[in-house]
């Protein structure tokens, strides 16, 4: 039932936006070039690796030794009201009605990180990894690393179609009114450098 949910509406969405996501990537080439997509790969269902696209929103500066200026450095006006708005997402519907990402489920974050988790926190991977999530309607970037991975396995042992319709929901409200998008003045998490403990 999720997975014919998530095919419905992942294709009924992207046909009904394909107006908005055509302005924004006419709006990204303008501002920030080529290439409009970010493409990255990231762990999907048990970790398996699929590769994930969205609008880009950070310019590619790199300072004197070729390495990437910080995240504030990069972002751009139109990047920070992609992100915000949360336009910047719209294309991952075409990874939900592939089948790599679900509508709901635990954030995909970086391969890198895959061994750095306690048994507990790579539980987030027993589900296929969502364009929204439980963690991301109850704080998002403003949750420290450990509250957002209990957020993740909670979701994971409580998943439900209704649950899944709530979170939708909340989604659009944390949208409007632009909640948790940051991380204690930051564009971005800072990146995760392992658990607390082991268990």
């Amino acid at each position: 039932m999720k997975r014919l949910f998530d095919i419905v509406v992942s294709l009924l969405a992207l046909v009904l936006l394909s107006p908005v996501m055509l302005v924004v990537a006419v709006l990204v080439r303008l501002k920030l070039g080529a290439p409009v997509l970010f493409r990255q790969t990231r762990p999907g269902l048990h970790g398996r690796p699929f590769e994930m696209v969205k609008f880009r929103t950070m310019l590619d500066a790199v300072d004197d030794n070729g390495q990437p200026l910080p995240n504030a450095q990069r972002m751009t006006r139109l990047g920070s009201v992609l992100r915000a708005t949360s336009l910047d997402e719209l294309p991952e519907l075409w990874n939900v009605l592939k089948g790599d990402m679900s509508l709901v489920g635990p954030r995909p974050l970086l391969m890198e990180y895959l061994p750095l988790y306690t048994p507990r926190q790579a539980r987030r991977h027993e589900v296929r990894p969502g364009v929204t999530g439980w963690a991301q309607v109850n704080g998002r970037n403003a949750l420290s690393w450990e509250q957002k991975f209990e957020l993740d396995v909670w979701y994971v042992d409580n998943r439900s179609l209704w649950l899944d319709l709530r979170i939708l929901l909340l989604t659009v409200k944390k949208v409007v009114v632009r909640e948790g998008i940051a991380h204690d003045g930051d564009v971005a998490m800072p990146r995760f450098r392992g658990g607390s403990h082991h268990e």
